[in-house]
């Protein structure tokens, strides 16, 4: 007998669907449509085809600064590769451990900079790294290490590891917390077993936890990726849309921004813009397939 098809189940999907549509599809279709475009003085739009992309990555003038954001951002995700997400898999770790005092008001000192507004922390930041009125040189005096302080934010060599750290301290809450919840679905039969069979804390992390917690951490790297490559806001809230100093800390949220909507001298254009985004796109769409087709296979084999 033919089943009857479930309408009830698409009168449920068609409010997200069409709020999915209208909001993140369709604009994200219109975009790689506009990057194929050029305008004219008048404002009028021309069929270009790869153009555009052949400007951004071959031209002297659009091709420098556009690799240089690529380079940026690699180092940024980098960066909270090597820092963030090991120290959220420390801090997990830690308070997942029974008996520890303090731990519910620990996790939560360590994820409020999270829900803070990210204008907000660059503000902060800025004030207690400032050279002239911040706190951050009177700070280090107070341990002895105040010869080490320097002007981070302003120097070619410093400036992107320093918003970069900024970074890692507001969001190292997010890969703590998922971590946190892996760790204490791992089933605790396995774990007392291992207690009788006489395995250390530190064996039965490296044995027992950590190939339990592998897909999660597997998601926490994605997620890293694909929210340090979508970058812009702490960069823009810290240096501007210059992303100073000489374009030190020029990320492709930056150069997305610069080139769609101009600064100063810098007139926008749109669909050099929409390009850039294509790009954007493209670099995420690659890392997240790479992800998937290698890694995320060979973790849901071992799960099972």
């Amino acid at each position: 007998m033919k089943r009857a098809f479930p309408w009830h189940v698409s009168v449920f999907l068609a409010p997200a669907l069409l709020i999915y549509s209208l909001f993140s599809a369709l604009p994200l279709i219109d975009t790689l449509r506009l990057g194929f475009y050029a305008t004219s003085d008048s404002g009028r739009y021309s069929f270009t085809g790869l153009s555009n992309y052949a400007t951004i990555l071959f031209d002297p003038q659009w091709s420098h600064a556009f690799w240089n954001a690529m380079w940026n951002n690699t180092k940024f995700f980098i960066i909270h590769m090597l820092l963030q997400n090991p120290i959220g898999l420390l801090l997990a770790t830690l308070f997942s451990l029974k008996g520890l005092k303090g731990e519910r008001t620990y996790r939560t000192l360590i994820f409020l900079p999270t829900l803070l507004s990210v204008v907000i922390i660059g503000f902060i930041w800025q004030l207690i790294l400032s050279p002239l009125w911040g706190v951050g040189e009177s700070l280090l005096a107070h341990v002895g290490l105040a010869d080490f302080f320097a002007p981070w934010l302003g120097q070619e060599s410093t400036a992107l590891p320093t918003i970069a750290l900024i970074s890692v301290w507001q969001y190292v809450g997010i890969p703590m917390m998922l971590i946190y919840a892996a760790l204490l679905a791992v089933p605790e039969e396995i774990i007392e077993a291992a207690h009788a069979e006489g395995a250390g804390a530190l064996r039965i992390f490296w044995d027992i936890k950590l190939p339990q917690i592998w897909p999660t951490l597997g998601l926490v790297t994605i997620l890293t990726f694909v929210a340090n490559f979508n970058a812009f806001d702490l960069v823009y809230s810290v240096k501007g849309a210059l992303a100073g100093p000489n374009y030190a800390t020029d990320i492709l949220g930056t150069f997305f921004y610069r080139t769609f909507f101009g600064y100063q001298s810098q007139i926008g254009s749109p669909t050099m813009g929409a390009a850039v985004a294509t790009l954007m796109f493209l670099v995420i769409l690659v890392g997240v397939g790479v992800y998937f087709f290698f890694v995320q296979r060979k973790l849901t084999r071992y799960e099972l």
